[in-house]
């Protein structure tokens, strides 16, 4: 299945890498990854095209002329769109995350990303998901959390403290390196504890286990 895509960047430069490296994505039926639908470098052309065009998923900037990525979507709140917003951006501020977050975007990656990365952030923003860097994912789950007290779950007691812990940090979007330094352990024993905490809630894999921490706040 090709997935319509919109581009939003003012860097024209940037626009034309990104657009090169994802046509460039054959899935295994021979088909193209994505088929760019529109492209637009400031808010209003990005209004317009993502209206007129309807995209499936649209990469979205978040500094752009006329105003923020955030503005884009609120303008076309009104719209009915099943479009998906994925922010695309050099910023890693909070303030910039949480603003286009709380617009509707489904998820947030910086500019950092590889072609691969990408092209998997774009499939799961397209399926429903909500996707982040690892390093945004937790102040902005925190950011929702903070007035939300976290309902009584009978499962955690399934799992020790250490394994509650390594649970957090998989919905928090961690890797298991990044884990293994935060925790002070070792990738093979951040494995273990990944592999027994998913044996216990039954769930296959880690993002199952990250809906799973979200749908109760346990995060």
């Amino acid at each position: 299945m090709t997935i319509r895509i919109v581009l939003v960047e003012d860097h024209a430069l940037f626009r034309a890498g990104v657009r090169g490296e994802l046509t460039d994505v054959v899935e295994a039926d021979g088909d193209a990854f994505v088929e760019i639908v529109g492209e637009a470098a400031d808010r209003d052309a990005a209004v317009e095209v993502i209206a007129e065009t309807t995209p499936d998923v649209v990469l979205l900037d978040v500094h752009l002329p006329g105003g923020g990525g955030h503005t884009v979507i609120e303008r076309l709140a009104e719209n009915g769109l099943a479009t998906r917003f994925l922010a695309l951006s050099v910023s890693d501020a909070a303030e910039d995350v949480m603003a286009v977050v709380r617009a509707g975007a489904r998820g947030y990656v910086t500019k950092t990303i590889d072609t691969v990365e990408l092209c998997d952030a774009i499939r799961r923003v397209h399926e429903g998901d909500a996707v982040f860097s690892p390093r945004l994912a937790g102040f902005v789950l925190d950011a929702f959390s903070a007035d939300l007290p976290a309902p009584a779950n009978p499962d955690l007691d399934l799992l020790s403290e250490r394994e509650q812990e390594v649970m957090q940090l998989i919905a928090r979007g961690y890797t298991y390196k990044e884990m293994a330094a935060r925790l002070h352990l070792s990738v093979k024993t951040i494995e273990t504890h990944v592999s027994a905490v998913l044996r216990k809630l039954q769930l296959s894999n880690r993002h199952q286990l990250t809906a799973w921490a979200h749908e109760r706040r346990i995060v």
